[in-house]
């Protein structure tokens, strides 16, 4: 039986996780975080096969209390992930326990690898960025990889529904990159941009129009190396009321300009802020991806993809890798040991079969 230790379990993203895998024999929890007592709570709420744990285990606490609580795979829930270090991912290589989490994080994701040594000495393997980025996105481009012989551009957007019950952490996230400076991969170099600039609309099918501006993730350094011939690669991120992007917009150029400070120090602030507006939203969120290459005759191609989520399904989306690598790692599926990046981990078609399981409708065009 697969202990799976779920840090942050008791959070919006680590309970769906818990749930998630909760009727999976081949599983046994162990819901952590630094607050013992609602790990308690939660795990006795918790209708798994298998009778749920509780542990105690801080970011900023000794690797030893992750031990105690003696993982097999070790699953990170805590954002956000900007500036957040590794200490449980090497608390879990200290323990010999496999490790994975939802970062979108630039840095975080990219970074990894310097854990690689010491993960592979243990055994074990890290994975960061068992999201939607880059672990989704990278499924998408593995895909056309298969029918072109060079991938040229990608762009890629995601749209999130204000009635998601999104925590600050969350918030944060995004924030972290507004009014602040990155690089886009334009006209063949990496080239400055800033976050939530260049506004732009999109039409997303049996949804509407949505706005979307500049974001950061890790895809954009990773992406170019996995996909030689790539020369432009754009990634977006808008809100579902126009109103509350304009007013994000405005408030990443006060930021820019040093008017206001780094918007994610205010992420518990503005989430009290936009939550007054989810009356005007939908539960609806958007993804939109577009591919362009040659095939193998050297003909130009465009694949065109579409991810539709109702009912505020759209937050379970990033969670879906990291519940299918516990229960791969379940089932007897092991992974080379080393610490890197989720890129072609999950297949596309084994993340449409999870779809099914939710009001989410991917389309193709």
């Amino acid at each position: 039986m697969l202990r799976v230790a779920i840090i942050g379990g008791y959070g919006n993203f680590g309970a769906h996780v818990a749930r998630s895998l909760a009727s999976n024999p081949a599983i046994h929890l162990i819901i952590a975080g630094r607050s013992l007592a609602k790990a308690k709570d939660f795990a006795a709420t918790l209708p798994a096969i298998n009778p749920a744990e509780a542990g105690y285990y801080d970011l900023d606490g000794p690797a030893e209390a992750l031990g105690a609580v003696r993982p097999d795979l070790v699953i990170n829930m805590v954002g956000p992930y900007n500036g957040q270090g590794y200490a449980v991912a090497e608390a879990a290589i200290a323990c010999g326990a496999h490790y994975c989490d939802i970062a979108d994080a630039r840095e975080f994701v990219t970074a990894i690898g310097v854990l690689d040594d010491a993960a592979r000495d243990a055994g074990v393997t890290v994975l960061a960025g068992a999201s939607s980025v880059p672990a989704l996105t990278a499924a998408y481009c593995d895909e056309a990889a298969q029918e072109m012989r060079t991938i040229r551009t990608v762009e890629y957007g995601i749209s999130g529904a204000e009635q998601s019950n999104a925590g600050a952490g969350t918030v944060a996230a995004v924030l972290a990159f507004v009014g602040q400076r990155f690089t886009h991969l334009i006209g063949g170099r990496m080239t400055e941009v800033t976050g939530w600039g260049d506004l732009r609309r999109v039409e997303l099918p049996g949804v509407g129009v949505r706005w979307f501006g500049r974001a950061n993730a890790a895809d954009l350094d990773l992406f170019a190396a996995r996909y030689p011939g790539l020369t432009e690669h754009s990634f977006w991120a808008g809100h579902a009321i126009a109103p509350m992007h304009f007013g994000t917009v405005a408030m990443g150029w006060l930021a820019r300009f040093g008017l206001l400070p780094r918007l994610d120090r205010l992420a518990p602030q503005l989430v009290r802020i936009a939550s007054l507006f989810d009356w005007l939203g939908t539960g609806t969120s958007g993804f939109f991806m577009t591919v362009t290459g040659e095939g193998a005759d050297g003909t130009p191609m465009t694949r065109r993809h579409w991810i539709i989520a109702r009912s505020g399904h759209g937050p379970y989306i990033p969670c879906i890798p990291v519940i299918l690598i516990a229960r791969q790692l379940a089932y007897g599926r092991r992974y080379e040991p080393g610490a890197r990046p989720c890129l072609g981990v999950i297949s596309l078609a084994e993340y449409r079969a999870e779809f099914a399981n939710f009001d989410i409708e991917a389309k193709d065009g």
